[in-house]
């Protein structure tokens, strides 16, 4: 494609078809924007701003006149998180109606974690309609990113990310791998109590 150089603000551009180019001048740098003073100064001009207007806002609220609320800061320990319908919490396995945990140890969730952070250990189930189960189920929390992949991929719907729990951090890294018991809810979760 050739192009040839104009002097308006358009100039044609032979090739395979026809089309415009628009040539764009670029601003001139002078020794004010150079130095970035006048943008640091433009930048806390928006932040004073957006300081003093939310501060009148709360002044206004707090006066009784109504209007606009002004930005809140969410206080985490005293107001709980609010979540959204679809957000990715701690893991849960569910179980069967007949007690059982509905996982069939296929490895899917182990195999598509890209953190690495689920261990499954398989054996025979008693059940002749189910080949096998877990016989064990741990989930490192510390190592895992929640992205989801192994509810996606799990074609028996055992695994969750609904608990609706936030709050599971620990002192420990030994506390942060939760097991069996723990994922489908029959153990509380005991700091140091997981091996």
């Amino acid at each position: 494609m050739a192009m040839t150089e104009g002097t308006g603000p358009a100039a044609p551009v032979m090739g395979k078809g026809s089309m415009t180019v628009r040539v764009v001048e670029r601003p001139k740098r002078t020794f004010a924007t150079q130095i970035f003073l006048i943008e640091v100064w433009k930048g806390l001009g928006v932040t004073f701003r957006h300081l003093f207007v939310n501060l009148a806002r709360h002044a206004l609220r707090a006066l009784g006149i109504t209007g606009q609320p002004g930005a809140v800061t969410i206080q985490y320990p005293e107001d709980p998180a609010v979540l959204g319908k679809r957000a990715r919490t701690r893991h849960r396995l569910l179980k069967r109606e007949d007690g059982a945990p509905r996982c069939t140890a296929c490895l899917l969730c182990e195999t598509i974690c890209p953190a690495k952070c689920i261990r499954i250990t398989a054996e025979n189930a008693p059940d002749a309609m189910v080949e096998k189960r877990a016989k064990t189920f741990d989930i490192d929390l510390g190592m895992c990113i929640f992205c989801g992949y192994c509810a996606e991929a799990c074609p028996v719907d055992a695994i969750h990310m609904d608990a609706n729990e936030v709050e599971i951090s620990s002192y420990s890294r030994k506390d942060m791998i939760w097991n069996m018991a723990e994922l489908l809810g029959d153990a509380p979760k005991v700091p140091g109590g997981t091996a």
